[in-house]
């Protein structure tokens, strides 16, 4: 018999879904909010605190202002920003048009950026002074008519709470000639007024998130409303964030995690979100106790560097509860997780969940009362997992590996104007995600690696994850990533890439490696090649980047 998951087995907490204000779009809960609790704090920037009222007066504005401009439902709109306050605005503003919001990483550099902006069809584009060079150098290639350019600095207190980074003291430069000023156009009074109402169904496309897929060039899911209020009412009900927390966002918001939990689950809870820039060990520590932050996601390497902080024991951190967690790069075990919860004085950490970007991520939750270790947990509400043998699609049995399928509510409309790559992808409302994995007797989803970059060595299937996870428990070893290189006799063979850790970087060898990995692995298994790296390459969440590796082996 094959295996299938239903949510409704597993949900420990409660055994439904509860909608907190109604099936609605969540900017509707903003709204909701700046009505019932105008005074409560929405967006804690470095000291600077934006009420719901005024964050939805500012969206408010902005929605205004790019109706002005022509922005009609349907249109895509670029956001190429960083973590900041404008990001709501401009992210809420957009969808309140019913236009759909269209995330760009600000690591873009042209060639990328021009190449999402193009795909997007996209006319006008949201963006801070520091990356309007990498803007202007594309726009002519580009079907951009308008471009809105901000300061990440301009939304700071005179007297921060914590430390500052040092980019956002940047003095604000000169709006270019051509571009507004997005500070203008907030404080302009032609704008202060209330945007249009727009006939939206929950159906219709709000957010195009870019991802690879399973191949080919990166395409834009589309994702609709229903999908935003799904996940984030689920993300917030499996993992118990109630409306007194106090949420810390570090992950960046252009990114699908990023966005539901720094972004979509303090807006639908109506709770504080202390959004922070980019990720710096100590102003963790610093946010946490300042602002009595009670909830947190993170990587596990933003973990073992907070507790690396030589003026740790000076903050009071006992007010966070939940730290749900991400392992990229290293893995986060029962033994990080208790010595996080001795450094904090009482937190659980645990890890987040598997998802994607064709689901609006968050597929599966950690039952924190039923953790197991080395799992990516059980399915959430109204979700069906399958595990399927890729080439013949039928399901395998329990325990056995295959590529993990999935059905709910989150799940996307499509790629944009890719109906092949959408028709492989996206079956009968199942997404046939590409990776592989599989489920154990009580449920509990394990993510082993991507399709396509499992290795066949001998015959043998090798996932990295899988070789990534043993070499990690050697104890000279702090991040690993491995590939498969072309061999003669074996087909391929597995290359590992290696941080040491640095009491151990004048003492070991690679040979080491190799000699210890050939005594605790399967012969298939272990490395033939071991290069040392100082740091291995990832995305701007944290995520390992195996594709580098391989184009420069």
């Amino acid at each position: 018999m094959g295996h299938e998951m239903d949510a409704q087995t597993h949900i420990r907490n409660t055994s439904h879904l509860i909608y907190r204000n109604g099936i609605q779009p969540l900017h509707k809960y903003l709204e909701h909010h700046a009505n019932t609790r105008p005074d409560a704090p929405a967006v804690v920037w470095y000291g600077r605190t934006l009420s719901y009222a005024e964050l939805n007066e500012q969206v408010d504005r902005f929605a205004v202002f790019l109706d002005s401009l022509g922005v009609r439902k349907g249109d895509r709109v670029a956001l190429f920003l960083q973590n900041c306050p404008q990001y709501f605005i401009a992210h809420y503003a957009i969808q309140k048009l019913g236009a759909i919001v269209g995330p760009c990483s600000p690591m873009f550099k042209e060639w990328e950026l021009e190449y999402e902006v193009n795909d997007l069809g996209a006319t006008v584009l949201v963006t801070a002074d520091v990356h309007y060079e990498i803007v202007n150098r594309v726009k002519a290639n580009t079907e951009l008519k308008s471009v809105v350019v901000t300061s990440y600095g301009e939304y700071l207190p005179e007297n921060p709470t914590i430390r500052v980074p040092d980019e956002l003291l940047q003095q604000k430069r000169p709006v270019p000639h051509g571009a507004y000023d997005m500070t203008g156009v907030l404080a302009n009074p032609a704008y202060a007024k209330r945007p249009p109402e727009i006939e939206l169904g929950l159906d219709d496309v709000a957010l195009m998130v870019y991802t690879s897929g399973t191949t080919g060039m990166p395409k834009g899911a589309m994702l609709t409303y229903g999908n935003a209020l799904f996940k984030t009412a689920a993300g917030a009900q499996s993992n118990q964030v109630t409306d007194s927390d106090v949420l810390l966002a570090v992950m960046p918001l252009f990114h699908i995690a990023g966005m539901l939990m720094g972004l979509n689950i303090p807006i639908y809870t109506g709770d504080p979100v202390v959004l922070l820039y980019r990720f710096d060990a100590e102003t963790i520590l610093q946010a946490i106790d300042h602002y009595r932050c009670t909830w947190f996601y993170s990587t596990a390497p933003m973990n073992v560097a907070a507790m690396k902080v030589e003026s740790a024991n000076r903050y009071n951190l006992t007010s966070l509860h939940t730290n749900i967690c991400t392992s990229f790069g290293i893995q986060l075990t029962k033994e990080l997780s208790d010595e996080w919860h001795r450094f904090t004085g009482g937190c659980m950490l645990y890890e987040a969940a598997y998802g994607l970007s064709e689901t609006h991520t968050g597929d599966t939750y950690m039952p924190r009362e039923a953790i197991k270790w080395g799992t990516h947990g059980v399915p959430t509400f109204e979700t069906q997992v399958r595990i399927v043998d890729p080439e013949s699609g039928k399901e395998v049995e329990t325990g056995e590996m295959g590529e993990i399928v999935i059905r709910n509510p989150g799940v996307f409309k499509g790629y944009w104007q890719k109906p092949e790559a959408t028709v492989k992808t996206l079956r009968d409302g199942w997404v046939y995600t590409g990776d592989m994995g599989f489920v154990d007797d009580e449920g509990y989803l394990t993510f082993t690696g991507r399709i396509k970059e499992m290795m066949k060595v001998s015959g043998y299937s090798v996932f990295p994850e899988d070789v990534e996870l043993m070499l990690i428990r050697h104890p000279a070893i702090m991040q690993a990533a491995v590939i498969g290189v072309p061999d003669d006799q074996r087909g391929e063979v597995v290359k590992a890439f290696v941080v040491l850790k640095p009491e151990h970087r004048d003492s070991v060898t690679p040979q080491d490696i190799i000699e210890w990995s050939k005594q605790h692995m399967a012969a298939y298994k272990y490395p033939r090649y071991v290069e040392f790296r100082e740091v291995l390459p990832a995305s701007g969440t944290g995520k390992l980047l195996r594709r580098l590796l391989r184009e420069n082996p």
